[in-house]
């Protein structure tokens, strides 16, 4: 990845936030990618939605699962960034795992990076001040 992400400290985290104009996600190797530049650097990703293929917003290619999976194995968190509102309304399914997403601490989804920063706070241990246990 080049000149297309910075890493800012957001809300006390490393975020790697990735430019809307970079490189597509069209793949699980594009995932790797991203996850590389971040890798050692930052704790959290914000991706913009528009970076990601049509294919991850339809629940049955599988690329979406693939996606989050990598993120979740190598421990960086993933906020896609941006309005979706028009997948959402074409799909129950995925309506279910955003709102299951939000629930959780590993990915979500978000309209903008001030949204992002209300949800965000430093990833310690499970139990650690800010954490939950």
């Amino acid at each position: 990845m080049t000149g297309t992400e910075w890493v800012e400290e957001r809300n006390g985290v490393p975020v790697l936030v990735c430019a809307a104009d970079g490189p597509p996600v069209a793949t699980v190797q594009d995932a790797l990618d991203v996850i590389g530049a971040a890798f050692g650097r930052a704790e959290l990703v914000a991706l913009p939605a528009t970076r990601l293929d049509e294919r991850f917003f339809t629940l049955g290619t599988g690329l979406a699962g693939e996606i989050m999976q990598k993120f979740a194995n190598y421990r960086i968190r993933l906020a896609i960034v941006g309005d979706i509102n028009g997948h959402l309304a074409a799909s129950s399914a995925l309506r279910a795992l955003v709102h299951e997403s939000n629930r959780g601490s590993q990915i979500w989804f978000v309209t903008d990076l001030d949204e992002l920063d209300a949800r965000s706070r430093p990833s310690g241990p499970v139990g650690a001040p800010g954490r939950p246990s």
